[in-house]
């Protein structure tokens, strides 16, 4: 399988660098950018990508930003379709009482490319039993 990825910013390769095996994405930015406290923004990539048809791209926040500084995706995962050719952009909201500064080239999100099934849809009277059956939150015991 092959990503084809696509620079729209000349600092692709350069000052930002590519995706690479850790699939993390950069911040592609002229300046610092402040993401205000509780607020949220749209950062750019600089990328656009060429997902295969039958995956499908999921943006996740790096565990660091979310849990160290409090930094999430404004709506919590991104999927990115096979068919989309636009410029990537991450949504990125503040939870914390304070602002958080994005220098140019942060790492902010992380891109997972992964298959997308497409089962045929059958309504059924009834589901098969399984030991856990409707059991729901916190039901395992774990």
């Amino acid at each position: 399988m092959m990503l084809e990825i696509k620079a729209l910013s000349e600092k692709i390769g350069r000052e930002i660098p590519l995706p690479y095996y850790a699939t993390d994405l950069h911040a592609c930015i002229d300046a610092p950018l402040t993401i205000p406290a509780g607020g949220q923004v749209v950062v750019p990539t600089g990328l656009a990508v060429a997902i295969p048809e039958g995956y499908v791209g999921i943006v996740a926040v790096r565990s660091s930003m979310g849990i160290r500084r409090g930094i999430t995706l404004s709506n919590a995962i991104g999927v990115i379709d096979s068919d989309y050719r636009g410029p990537l952009g991450v949504g990125l909201r503040n939870t914390t009482g304070e602002d958080y500064i994005l220098q140019p080239g942060d790492r902010m999100a992380q891109l997972m490319v992964v298959p997308v099934l497409r089962p045929e849809i059958r309504l059924v009277e009834e589901l098969p039993e399984t030991a856990r059956g409707a059991g729901g939150f916190g039901s395992t015991g774990r």
